[in-house]
């Protein structure tokens, strides 16, 4: 990457979310480590990690818009699968409850 890239891109695991695993570290232990200054995205170019969001309001790459987009509907679907196995906290149901 020549530094001249003006899109804001997706991490490759875009699901993961790394940063909000090291800020759940940091307030429930006071430890922080360091993010990675430059991160894979869902294109395949390697950019700095400022030039990344996980809101897809905010990413004008479309090609990882479209990674995003595959990535969110495919732990959408391991969701739904775990939420019908036996014991399972998460419902499937699409239905909300009427209030009366």
């Amino acid at each position: 990457m020549d530094g001249n890239d003006p899109h804001v891109h997706v991490e490759s695991k875009v699901v993961h979310r790394d940063a909000a695993v090291r800020n759940l570290v940091a307030s429930t232990f006071g430890l922080t480590g360091d993010l990675p200054s430059l991160v894979t995205t869902g294109c395949g170019l390697r950019v700095p990690y400022v030039m990344t969001s996980p809101r897809p309001d905010k990413v004008n790459c479309l090609a990882c818009r479209e990674h995003a987009r595959c990535e969110h509907l495919r732990f959408a679907e391991e969701v739904e699968r775990f939420g019908s196995m036996p014991g399972s906290r998460t419902t499937t149901s699409s239905t909300v409850p009427a209030s009366t």
